[in-house]
């Protein structure tokens, strides 16, 4: 299998990042390039960032997760504790997360540490969730090895009719975390590949230094 990629051009062109027209704070440039993503309607979630772990086994894991909150503290998402990442968390708390929105040619990476969110806020959320979604969280031994296909819609139908009825808790292997970051680089298109890179770095002081990185 031989196919060559390198013909392949996409000038960048849209718009462009200033030190003169960003804030101290990068958690206010996220919230802005965030909303302005949502309201191009060009993205159909734009809240699909992809998680980055060092696994039980030292190699670098990635994945697409889902943003589900974001606050001044940092970035919010769910999954089961037993995972492949939940493990990769529970012994190395530092992760990388990243959004590419290509549509908008503009990209985000951050460095952060992730913690478990408190039980009341898992609760709170899981008690958002569809019931399918719930369900879901109960039969699904996250990154587990299964026999087959079956064995999962069969577990779904047990727990279906277990909680037939009924309100269906949190399980205590599932909730969230929070990823608070100490570096935020927002990367914006510009032609000729001359990139606009702009890093945040969190300081002992709690400040924000911001710098310019060649692309």
């Amino acid at each position: 299998m031989d196919k060559d990629l390198g013909s392949r051009r996409k000038i960048y062109q849209k718009q462009e990042l200033l030190e003169s027209n960003i804030p101290e704070n990068p958690m206010e440039l996220f919230q802005k390039w965030y909303f302005e993503v949502e309201e191009s309607g060009a993205v159909e979630e734009a809240n699909t960032m992809n998680v980055t772990t060092l696994e039980l086994d030292g190699f670098p894991k990635s994945r697409i997760v889902l943003l589900k909150r974001f606050t001044w503290e940092g970035f919010i998402f769910y999954t089961n504790y037993n995972s492949d990442k939940g493990k990769a968390i529970a012994k190395n708390p530092k992760i990388s997360i990243s959004f590419f929105w290509h549509q908008l040619e503009r990209q985000i990476i951050i460095k952060g540490f992730a913690e478990k969110l408190s039980e009341n806020l898992s609760d709170g959320y899981f008690e958002s969730r569809p019931d399918g979604s719930k369900l879901g969280s109960w039969a699904s031994d996250q990154s587990q090895e299964v026999p087959s296909r079956a064995y999962l819609d069969n577990r779904l139908k047990e727990f279906e009719k277990q909680f037939e009825g009924k309100e269906i808790p949190r399980p205590d292997f599932w909730g969230g975390y929070l990823v608070k970051p100490v570096s935020i680089e927002f990367w914006q298109g510009r032609p000729n590949r001359m990139h606009d890179r702009i890093l945040y770095a969190l300081q002992e002081n709690f400040d924000w230094k911001i710098t310019r990185l060649a692309p």
